[in-house]
C-alpha cells in the first residue's frame, strides 16, 4: 500500500509515521509513504500557495492550481491514479468499516488543507470523498491525515504480526472491546475476574463477549442499535452489570 500525503508541512507527517508499528512498517516497506510538498508546484518564486477568499471573510485560501499540479504528478495516467481524499470537517468521519474498506485500496492519496481550506473546485474535480475524524476542527489536515494512515495501516498484512492482533479490538464487530487485565490480579482491592485466571478457553470467550457488550451499553450505548443482541446475551449482559 503506498500513502501519498499533499500537505504544506511534510515533515509534520514523515516525523509522525516514522515511529512504532508504522515506522517499522515503513522499514520493512509494507507500506511506503510519499510526503509531497504543494509548495514545490507554485507558479511564483515564494511558495505562495494561498490568496484572499472571493466575498470576503477571515483567512486565506490554497489556491486550485498548485493543488492539481501537484496531485497530477502522482501518476502518468488516468488508470493507475490513486483514490484521493480530501480530509475536512465536512466529511463523513471515519471509523472502522471506512478504515478497512480504505485498506483494500492499491494507493491512497490524502491532501491536508490548511489556514481556511482549499478551493472548492480543486476538491470537487479530483477528490474520491471527504473524510472527517471527528467534529472539532484541527489547525490543518496533517494530524488527520497521520490517523487515517495509522488506521488503514494496521489493516494490511504484515503491519501488525498477526490478525488477531486487531479482530479482537474495539469497533471490529460492532462493540468496544471488553477490558483487560495483566499482572498482579489483585491491585488496590480490585481483582481480576476469576474467569480469566481459569485457563478455560470457551468459557474466556464467553466473558469476553459479554464483557465487550456491557462496555459498549456503559460508554457507546449509541452502537447498541447496530448490534443483533440475543435474549440469553442480553440477559447475561444485565446481569454482569449488576456486579460491577
Amino acid at each position: 500500500m503506498t500513502f501519498d500525503v499533499m500537505t504544506l508541512f511534510p515533515a509534520q507527517i514523515e516525523n509522525n509515521l516514522k515511529e512504532s508499528i508504522t515506522g517499522r512498517a515503513l522499514t520493512k516497506g509494507v507500506i511506503k509513504l510519499n510526503a509531497v510538498n504543494i509548495r514545490d508546484f507554485c507558479d511564483n518564486d515564494y511558495g505562495k500557495v494561498d490568496d484572499t477568499i472571493y466575498g470576503g471573510g477571515t483567512g486565506l485560501l490554497i489556491k486550485c492550481e498548485p493543488v492539481y499540479q501537484c496531485w497530477k504528478s502522482l501518476f502518468d495516467s488516468e488508470e493507475n491514479r490513486p483514490y484521493t481524499i480530501y480530509v475536512s470537517p465536512k466529511g463523513s468521519v471515519l471509523n472502522q468499516k471506512k478504515v478497512i474498506e480504505l485498506s483494500k485500496k492499491k494507493e491512497i492519496c490524502i491532501i491536508c488543507g490548511h489556514y481556511e481550506g482549499i478551493d472548492s473546485r480543486v476538491i470537487d474535480e479530483i477528490c474520491d470523498e471527504e473524510i472527517s475524524i471527528g467534529d472539532y476542527v484541527l489547525t490543518g489536515g496533517e494530524l488527520a491525515a497521520c490517523v487515517i494512515i495509522d488506521s488503514v495501516s494496521r489493516m494490511i498484512d504484515g503491519v501488525l504480526p498477526n490478525e488477531d492482533a486487531f479482530t479482537n479490538e474495539s469497533h471490529m464487530d460492532g462493540t468496544l472491546e471488553a477490558p483487560q487485565y495483566t499482572m498482579p490480579s489483585s491491585w488496590h482491592q480490585s481483582e481480576v475476574p476469576s474467569v480469566l485466571l481459569s485457563g478455560n478457553d470457551a468459557k474466556i470467550n464467553e466473558h469476553r463477549k459479554i464483557a465487550s457488550l456491557v462496555e459498549t451499553w456503559q460508554k457507546r450505548p449509541d452502537m447498541l442499535d447496530n448490534l443483533e443482541i440475543s435474549e440469553d446475551e442480553w440477559q447475561k449482559a444485565i446481569a454482569m452489570r449488576k456486579n460491577l
